[in-house]
């Protein structure tokens, strides 16, 4: 080979080497942009992620978003959004107020022990009774139990006052009362296997629709509102009020958590 064609070879080797490399410089450049590009993109959609979850976690929930929502009011049922429930014998010359919150254990406790003497009470003619439903429990663990209870109640309710007092009475039962730290009542289809142990609600299709439906979820968070705003001074349940005065056991704010409690404080109001 002559030096000519030795040095011609060496410079097309070099050219060959250089176009490569100019290649590399591109396809590398290239691949920068692509991941650069990627990148952006990653951080916008992450930002727009972060962005929309901040929107979800700002938006009201469910039941929060019902408190300015229309009120269907169930039967049986009076004043402002239908929140007065006032049960009993219009001869029954004085009224008792019964604040309970569904979840609420020692309103569980309550109607265990005291409840079938206030039915009697009733059924006398002694004296009306005017339910509160509160449902400050939910507020500890985020639940939605005693709201939930709450609009099934509402939908007992619109079948009957004797309806809405059985189906308290069962919600409170030892069976079927759910410890407070467990939220049962979130479930419809458990609200509804406690009903179908009454037997004006038993297999009652228009009943379990309303709940299905929650037909009485705004109901229950104006009611639930009721007991928030209340002139009664009453801050947990259950809570008795007669003429303006909460009824208690003892100086110390104990609830009337036994028969011959109930029967001595209340017996004693109805006479003042």
């Amino acid at each position: 080979m002559s030096k000519r064609n030795s040095q011609a070879a060496k410079s097309a080797a070099r050219e060959r080497l250089r176009l490569e490399r100019e290649k590399q410089a591109k396809r590398a450049k290239a691949k920068r942009q692509v991941i650069v590009a990627c990148s952006v993109v990653a951080v916008l959609a992450a930002a727009g992620g972060i962005g929309y979850a901040v929107v979800q976690a700002n938006k009201p929930s469910y039941w929060d978003g019902l408190k300015d929502a229309k009120v269907v009011t169930p039967a049986n049922t009076t004043g402002t959004k239908g929140t007065t429930v006032v049960i009993g014998k219009d001869t029954a010359k004085k009224t008792l107020k019964l604040y309970e919150d569904p979840r609420c254990p020692v309103c569980a406790q309550f109607e265990q022990t005291v409840g079938s003497t206030v039915k009697k009470d009733i059924d006398d003619g002694k004296f009306k009774i005017q339910y509160i439903g509160a449902t400050f429990i939910d507020n500890k663990d985020n639940g939605q139990g005693s709201k939930n209870a709450l609009s099934a109640l509402g939908a007992a309710l619109n079948v009957s006052p004797e309806a809405f007092l059985e189906y308290k009475t069962a919600l409170y039962s030892a069976k079927w009362h759910p410890d407070e730290t467990t939220d049962k009542f979130k479930d419809d289809a458990y609200l509804i296997k406690v009903a179908n142990t009454v037997s004006a609600l038993k297999d009652n299709t228009k009943f379990q629709d309303a709940v299905k439906k929650g037909t009485y979820d705004a109901w229950a968070m104006a009611m639930s509102k009721t007991f928030d705003t209340n002139k009664d001074g009453v801050t947990g349940t259950p809570g008795f009020v007669m003429d303006g005065k909460q009824l208690t056991a003892d100086n110390k704010g104990t609830p009337l958590l036994t028969v011959a409690d109930f029967n001595r404080v209340v017996d004693a109001a109805l006479k003042g």
